[in-house]
């Protein structure tokens, strides 16, 4: 049996689920919490590493800001893509503002950007809003759903 680690969204524990039962409601061995509850996990200073690396599922980022119009209409498509790719890979959300180090780090200088990591290392990067079926086609072509 192959299993997959996945990081819990509510405590950060790294948890090993059967690769074959992602979808079937996984609670986190710590808390108890769902593993996936169909919307993005916000990232913080205290969370990034774990989520990007402890999850062997590919991790798709929104860098985003509250006062960008771009960012709050991509937000709901954001969401339900959440809702609809997981378990197959793990969104996040990332506020610039208030996550500036991190911003700074992985050099956001547009928003809304999306970033995808594999393994914790950044693999594709897209800039601007995009309605779900784009965003699902971007996905595709970087071999993720």
């Amino acid at each position: 049996m192959t299993t997959t680690n996945v990081t819990c969204p509510k405590c950060n524990a790294k948890n090993r689920l059967p690769s074959d039962r992602l979808g079937d409601g996984p609670k986190c061995g710590k808390c108890k919490q769902p593993i996936f509850a169909g919307k993005p996990v916000e990232l913080s200073s205290a969370n990034v590493a774990a989520v990007l690396n402890h999850n062997d599922l590919p991790v798709l980022v929104d860098c985003w800001a509250p006062w960008c119009g771009p960012c709050k209409s991509f937000a709901p498509v954001f969401e339900q893509a959440a809702r609809e790719l997981e378990p197959r890979l793990r969104l996040a959300k990332l506020n610039t503002e208030a996550q500036q180090g991190i911003a700074g780090r992985w050099q956001i200088r547009s928003i809304p950007t999306l970033i995808l990591f594999k393994a914790g290392k950044e693999v594709a990067r897209m800039s601007g809003a995009m309605p779900l079926g784009q965003l699902k086609q971007w996905l595709a072509q970087q071999g993720v759903v």
